[in-house]
């Protein structure tokens, strides 16, 4: 059964908290105006009724003998009973405690607590109670002997009657206060989608406002109107975008003049460091054929490793400017990826080294020299840092939408903390080589190689030790 999805955005919250606020509102004014209008009505009947019964007590008591019989009591109740009017009330008197004398056939409904409390009472008692599901009223009048006005009452009048009407009326006050409440709850919908409007505009434009700088859009401000708290945020908000937006430019302008110093450096070394690679190629020559003494020739094949070391680091300072300035393109040809992969290994004289499973026919259009330079930074990684009796594989598979190529070890593997910046610039796999063979810039220049192909090359450690880079190109260039 499909699920029924329930907004829960802010509009939505804010219009259902208001609708609530309305709906609690309109029922608690309706119960309160309910139990008021209620009691009202119950207690004007009640002191209406022992108003009258009192009345009429009043009016036929002197009459009475001061030891009434049986009859003179029925005849009093008789008279009682004629006159309750609309109320049809029944009657019954009770002489010094003595059995209820009714003119009726039945006597009145009078519940047992009543009855118990008047026997010492010398006021009024009255006392609601339910009869076959319906309210009804009872009341206890005592009588005075006007010969013994300080002596307990001798005479009890009892009488009950039906509040069906009063009952009546009191549901459709109900009945009344649940037909206004509904009308009020669905009124408060429309103030509460103009009030959530007006309290969500200003979030709107703030979330726009952040969309588009999210998206570079440094420039972006929001409006700010009125002086509420969504206005000190709006304000806020676009104080922070003012100083990012500053803070970028700095930055944008440093790194573009570090990239210019970095590229100008490489340029003009490249002349100089010419000149001193031909001059030491002489001086391997001289050493090669034995006519230094070895001292000498010690100190020149030091000169001639560095020289070579800040060639390679001049030439990589080259490439990244390249990317740097978008100027670096691809030379795309068609080729086959085996012969690629064997070409790589025996330029560098690793093919002994480093086993192959690389199917045949796999073609792949690409740059041959660009994947070339990926291939060798990442197998040569393998081999310096996966240690003396490092086993390295690599192999490459079909996937969807192009090539995986995979370069294993089973050296160490690369340190958890330095697993997130291994693609880095100057990033290097041991803090303390920092005069190791590589320039720190292979992988970076591997990455911006495989990404200019539209590619991706990732780097993990494996299960059971080593490190894992995998290189994906799609089959053509997008």
């Amino acid at each position: 059964m499909p699920q029924v999805r329930v907004p829960r955005g802010l509009r939505t919250r804010l219009v259902v908290g208001f609708v609530l606020v309305t709906a609690l509102g309109a029922l608690t004014t309706a119960a309160l105006t309910f139990h008021q209008a209620r009691s009202a009505i119950l207690e004007g009947v009640q002191s209406s009724a022992v108003h009258d019964l009192r009345t009429q007590i009043d009016s036929l008591a002197p009459d009475l003998p001061s030891d009434p019989t049986p009859a003179d009591l029925r005849a009093l109740t008789l008279q009682l009973d004629r006159a309750g009017g609309s109320r049809d009330w029944r009657t019954a008197a009770s002489f010094q405690d003595g059995p209820l004398v009714v003119a009726a056939s039945a006597a009145p409904a009078l519940p047992t607590q009543l009855r118990s409390e008047a026997a010492g009472t010398t006021t009024a008692l009255v006392q609601r109670f339910q009869r076959d599901g319906r309210p009804w009223l009872a009341i206890a009048v005592p009588v005075r002997d006007a010969t013994r006005p300080a002596a307990r009452p001798p005479l009890m009048v009892f009488a009950s009657f039906s509040l069906a009407a009063q009952q009546r009326d009191v549901d459709s006050l109900v009945t009344a206060a649940r037909a206004g409440a509904l009308p009020v709850v669905l009124a408060a919908i429309l103030p509460a989608l103009l009030a959530a409007g007006s309290v969500l505009r200003p979030v709107r434009r703030l979330r726009s406002a952040t969309e588009r700088m999210a998206a570079g859009e440094l420039d972006t401000r929001t409006t700010v109107t009125g002086d509420d708290e969504l206005a000190d945020l709006g304000r806020t908000f676009n104080t922070m975008a003012a100083a990012l937006q500053r803070d970028t430019a700095v930055l944008r302008d440093m790194e573009a003049r570090a990239r210019r110093f970095a590229a100008d450096v490489s340029h003009e070394l490249r002349t100089p460091l010419a000149a001193m690679t031909a001059v030491t190629g002489l001086l391997d020559e001289d050493v090669a054929a034995g006519r230094m003494p070895p001292e000498t020739a010690e100190a020149v094949g030091l000169v001639a490793d560095e020289t070579r070391r800040l060639t390679r680091l001049v030439d990589d300072l080259m490439e990244v400017s390249r990317f740097d300035a978008g100027a670096a393109v691809l030379t795309l040809d068609e080729v086959d990826l085996a012969q690629l992969v064997g070409q790589t290994l025996a330029l560098r004289h690793w093919q002994a080294r480093v086993p192959v499973d690389v199917p045949e026919g796999l073609r792949v259009r690409l740059d041959p020299r660009r994947v070339d330079v990926i291939l060798a930074n990442l197998v040569g990684n393998a081999l310096r840092h996966g240690g003396p009796q490092a086993t390295v594989r690599l192999w490459a598979r079909a996937v969807p939408g192009g090539v995986a190529l995979t370069v294993t070890d089973n050296g160490p593997g690369i340190a958890a903390d330095l697993l997130p910046y291994v693609f880095d610039r100057f990033t290097k796999g041991e803090a303390a080589r920092t005069r190791s063979e590589g320039s720190g810039l292979g992988l970076a220049i591997a990455y911006e190689n495989a990404r200019l192909h539209g590619g991706t090359l990732s780097a993990a450690n494996a299960p059971d030790g080593g490190a894992v880079f995998t290189l994906t190109l799609p089959w053509n260039r997008p």
